[in-house]
């Protein structure tokens, strides 16, 4: 399996991104995608992610309201709406998938997770 994560970029506060993670080498029908963020120093952390099966989301605190996760199965690609978006937000964001746990138990912890795309850099400043 291979991902693509694409549409960093810099945004002034309370703006919106769009972010895409493009499948290859595998349909989104059998996979469960997270995004995951990681600032400098800290601990890569999951903040978002969509079951394979029945299309369920997860979301931590600091993302629900502001952030949506969805899917094309057509385009095999998962996208992360962000709206409103803080300095806190600042980081670079990685899709992952996991290799036999098709599901998103333990979305927020990235070891769970087996292929990752490359990342994209979200900065959120004025």
């Amino acid at each position: 399996v291979q991902l693509q994560a694409s549409g960093g970029g810099l945004v002034q506060p309370g703006g919106s991104l769009r972010l895409a993670c493009a499948a290859s080498g595998s349909s989104l029908d059998n996979l469960s995608i997270g995004w995951f963020r990681q600032v400098p120093g800290k601990e890569r952390e999951g903040i978002s992610c969509i079951n394979n099966n029945d299309g369920m989301t997860y979301y931590t605190d600091s993302t629900k309201g502001r952030f949506a996760i969805s899917r094309d199965n057509t385009m095999n690609t998962v996208y992360l709406q962000m709206n409103s978006l803080k300095p806190e937000d600042t980081a670079v964001y990685y899709c992952a998938t996991k290799k036999r746990d098709k599901t998103c138990t333990n979305y927020r912890v990235y070891y769970y997770f087996d292929y990752w795309g490359q990342g994209t850099l979200v900065t959120v400043s004025s």
